[in-house]
């Protein structure tokens, strides 16, 4: 049977798959229509052939369900773009910490040695740019700047590491 010369499958299926869809959606965290429309594009990767006129109510039930599984599926692996752990807590001594922090970072960066400063401002930028943009700025290869990078990486461990003071062992404090 083609999905083609079977014009009235959407008529049928359409109200059933917005009730089915509207039911599971907010358990999956998705819109309504985003789980409909998955279920249609379903539906159509099938190839020509319908479901079975008996068992196209528990077809549809099913499809419905799979995607509702992948979307929570999804939303588990999925990590948001955020903002910073400061802006989360709202907590003003949070947001003192996480700002002196970031400043003792910016500071340590600026003391580093060669084009390190350039390197690692760009990396720290918010405007998130790609390695072609930063090495287009800084008019070094592409290919350059992992070791580069990892090199003043390297250097700004070397220098946090003999600010900041690790404790001793069992706790005590040099």
């Amino acid at each position: 049977m083609d999905l083609l010369q079977e014009p009235d499958l959407l008529e049928e299926l359409g109200p059933l798959l917005s009730a089915e869809a509207a039911a599971e959606a907010p358990a999956a965290g998705v819109e309504a229509a985003d789980l409909e429309q998955a279920v249609w594009v379903r539906l159509l990767e099938r190839g020509p052939r319908a479901p079975d006129p008996a068992g196209r109510a528990r077809w549809l039930r099913r499809a419905v369900r799979a995607e509702a599984r992948h979307a929570r599926r999804r939303a588990r692996r999925e990590v948001p773009y955020g903002g910073t752990p400061a802006d989360a807590a709202g907590e003003p001594e949070d947001a003192l910490l996480h700002g002196e922090a970031n400043r003792a970072l910016r500071s340590a960066v600026a003391r580093l040695p060669g084009r390190c400063p350039e390197l690692m401002a760009a990396l720290l930028s918010p405007r998130d740019l790609t390695y072609r943009e930063i090495a287009g700025e800084l008019g070094i290869s592409q290919g350059s700047l992992g070791p580069v990078r990892s090199r003043c990486l390297g250097c700004l461990r070397r220098m946090l590491a003999v600010e900041v003071a690790a404790p001793d062992p069992w706790g005590k404090e040099r």
